[in-house]
């Protein structure tokens, strides 16, 4: 290891010891830095705490280097092999240059003067392609193992927030101040928006009563809502029978039919709805059970991954090995001889293919369980599946393995963080707990736009390589009208130091999860209805209303302002319309498929017919077009590379939110050569919400993606599990890819 003195006697790449990042720095005005003090000071700019040489804990947390996740994503590596979240490229690349000139050339009496050449890149002045000699072996200098690349125009880079000094605590302690009057002043004001729109809606709602007429007659689930009521209802009174007696009592018809349906899964909560955050809870209800697993992503965070089971069938893993939270993305031989494989509890021809669900904007995993038997999750592990649900960083319990809460740093995240970090380590552990090589990746809103991110040829493409299908619910890539909505607008029109100063360098409006804790869950799940619906111009339409208030509970969570800000501030997603392109970019495509389209005599009825047809094909798209409207122009900006797995997508035709048909348009038109699309479908009368939440979600949506999912499991996976339930008589899907 080095000493203070720039000796050196290990390898480039090793950790070095604690005790010798440690450098005094001392210099004076006029004279230039050695390479130690310049490395000393890098470190002190990236370290968990200031450097104290008498202080273990802030020798153990000093930065050593920073590993290149991506090559925008630098992760800083402290001496005992913490990781502390995205810096800056600047930041990350001048600490590894100084480490590596001081274990190469340094001793303290060199002084270190940068070439101008070293001094344009660290600038942005000029940019390396990635095939350019950059080195990726692993000795190889870290200067030189470094690809070099632009900062793509969507995701800029984020803020550095240093160790805690006094200085950066004032500054910390401000904007928090600042934040929570200002941002508590905005939810009232949209609190006191949603009541005041909601109260035309309660004279209607009373006028139909004083007239002897049931407003709730005309809603288009009525009479299955009635029925569903009964169910429950029914199942609370046998569940109150059970716990007040040994002995099972004769019931009525209903009640026998309940029983038949318990039989192989059986239910071991029950009775009048607590309306509570507990997902294990309402598995329970319909017979099933879960198991939480934490995983830790490549810069730190610690996620929560449920496991949906029948406990009839599966024994829960040890507590100890569900813990494990080291950062391990697609491991081998992830296994020890210890445990055991959830997999291998079943035998041979009856394992359960994995599927693998992310929630959207705001919500958790248990969006997907709040519906009895009718939700997703439960829906999908019941047909057959191994369903395991995946929460994005912080959710509902904020986790890092070194950061604390208070800590900036602990928020300094984005959607393309989400992306490249969260999405891989909940895959690679899914794949290394079920032995599989590929899942089916379910997602709604959000998780679909960091999928989308993480699957771009920029990012990591090569977890497409994991993937067997990617299914896609209300797919949030281009921005829908909603985003002109007047709050939205002033979240966009501020700059971004004043989105700071409203809304915190932590938490968005924490306020919410301090109500969510302290409020009765019928209180609050009706709060938030309103107050979503007023944002987002839902209605519960096509829900069970008697099930609302459930619906919320899972709703908000932790999420950063960092990442409310490239959802909705000037500089991304609000202003460019799209998450992976500018807007001048997807203006001049739009131009062309226009111009293109000049002269055709087809109505929008015909143009949707022919998108539908190709998308039933499932083939990628070829075109009779000449040189500018060729496949290969119009494909020569496209996001994805031959990795990409294969698509199926569920738009919501009344989505206000997003666009889907843009997306849609995009496939169809040939923007995206490499992009099978295996399942395409447009259910009009659907909004947003509507395709997890709808009364009839299971018929138009959910028996569709069951079907998608074994259609495209490999050969091989199809030998060893499970069929789902009426999934008999579906052959393997003919990917094009293949042919």
């Amino acid at each position: 290891m080095f000493s203070a003195s720039g000796l050196l006697d290990s390898p480039p790449l090793q950790t070095p010891n604690p005790s010798s990042v440690m450098v005094t720095v001392t210099t004076a005005a006029d004279q230039p830095l050695t390479l130690n003090e310049l490395y000393a000071r890098q470190v002190e700019h990236l370290s968990l705490l200031p450097q104290d040489k008498n202080n273990p804990e802030a020798v153990s947390t000093a930065a050593v280097q920073a590993n290149f996740i991506t090559p925008r994503d630098p992760v800083i590596q402290t001496a005992n092999g913490g990781r502390l979240p995205t810096v800056p490229l600047a930041e990350a690349k001048e600490l590894n240059r100084l480490k590596d000139a001081v274990e190469n050339q340094g001793s303290q009496s060199r002084r270190y003067e940068r070439s101008t050449a070293e001094q344009e890149i660290d600038h942005g002045a000029t940019m390396v392609d990635h095939a350019s000699g950059q080195s990726s072996t692993a000795d190889a200098p870290l200067r030189s193992a470094i690809p070099l690349t632009k900062t793509h125009p969507l995701f800029p880079q984020l803020p550095l927030y240093g160790p805690p000094t006094l200085l950066r605590n004032l500054q910390t302690t401000a904007f928090q101040l600042s934040s929570a009057i200002l941002s508590t002043a905005f939810l009232g004001t949209i609190v006191l928006g949603s009541l005041f729109t909601s109260i035309p809606l309660l004279f209607h709602h009373l006028y139909r009563r004083l007239t002897f007429r049931n407003p709730d007659a005309r809603r288009p689930f009525y009479d299955e809502e009635k029925r569903r009521q009964k169910i429950r209802k029914q199942s609370a009174r046998a569940w109150k029978r059970r716990r007040n007696t040994s002995f099972p009592k004769p019931g009525d018809g209903d009640d026998e039919e309940l029983s038949r349906q318990e039989e192989e899964y059986e239910p071991t909560e029950g009775g009048k709805d607590p309306l509570i955050c507990d997902l294990g809870y309402y598995a329970r209800r319909v017979g099933l059970d879960v198991e939480e697993f934490s995983v830790q992503t490549e810069d730190g965070f610690i996620l929560a991954l449920w496991h949906i089971y029948n406990p009839k069938e599966y024994t829960r893993t040890s507590s100890s090995h569900r813990d494990r939270d080291e950062p391990m993305i697609f491991p081998n031989n992830y296994l020890d001889n210890e445990h055991v494989s959830p997999s291998q509890q079943h035998p041979p021809g009856k394992r359960r293919y994995p599927v693998l669900l992310i929630h959207g904007l705001l919500q958790s995993v248990g969006s997907y369980c709040t519906n009895d038997d009718d939700s997703l999750a439960f829906y999908l592990a019941k047909s057959g599946y191994d369903v395991w649900l995946g929460n994005n960083r912080h959710g509902m319990q904020p986790r890092h393995q070194m950061l604390s809460y208070s800590d900036p740093r602990m928020w300094n995240w984005n959607i393309r963080q989400m992306g490249v970090m969260d999405l891989p380590a909940l895959i690679s552990r899914v794949l290394s707990e079920t032995d599989f090589p590929k899942l089916a990746l379910v997602c709604h809103s959000q998780g679909t736009t960091e999928t989308f991110v993480a699957l771009a040829k920029e990012q990591r493409p090569e977890i497409g390589n994991k993937i067997s299908v990617f299914c896609a619910l209300a797919p949030a890539v281009y921005a829908g009208s909603l985003i002109g909505k007047m709050y939205f607008k002033f979240m966009r029109i501020i700059s971004p130091g004043m989105f700071r100063v409203i809304f915190g360098i932590h938490a968005f409006i924490p306020l919410m999860m301090t109500m969510h804790r302290w409020l009765p869950g019928s209180l609050y799940g009706a709060l938030g209805y309103r107050v979503f619906s007023f944002l987002f111009n839902w209605s519960d339409t096509r829900w069970d209303r008697g099930l609302r208030d459930r619906l919320f509970q899972f709703a908000p969570v932790y999420v950063s302002a960092e990442s409310m800000r490239w959802w909705l501030g000037r500089e991304c997603f609000a202003s460019q319309k799209c998450i992976l392109a500018t807007r001048e970019e997807a203006q001049q495509e739009e131009a062309e498929d226009e111009g293109n389209d000049e002269g055709s005599d087809d109505d929008d009825d015909n143009d949707n017919e022919a998108m539908e047809n190709y998308f039933v094909r499932g083939k990628t798209h070829q075109t009779e077009l000449g040189a500018e409207g060729s496949s290969k122009f119009r494909g020569r900006n496209a996001w994805y590379s031959e990795q990409v797995p294969p698509f199926a997508l569920w738009v919501a035709g009344s989505d206000k939110l997003v666009d889907g048909r843009r997306l849609l348009r995009r496939f169809e038109r040939g923007r995206e050569p490499c992009v099978r699309v295996v399942h395409a479908k447009i259910i009009e009368e659907y909004e947003h919400l509507d395709i997890i939440w709808a009364m009839d979600m299971i018929e138009k949506v959910g028996k569709e993606v069951k079907e998608v999912i074994w259609k495209t499991a490999s050969g091989e996976a199809r030998e060893v599990c499970r069929v789902p339930k009426d999934c008999g008589g579906l052959g393997i899907w003919d990917d094009p890819a293949r042919r």
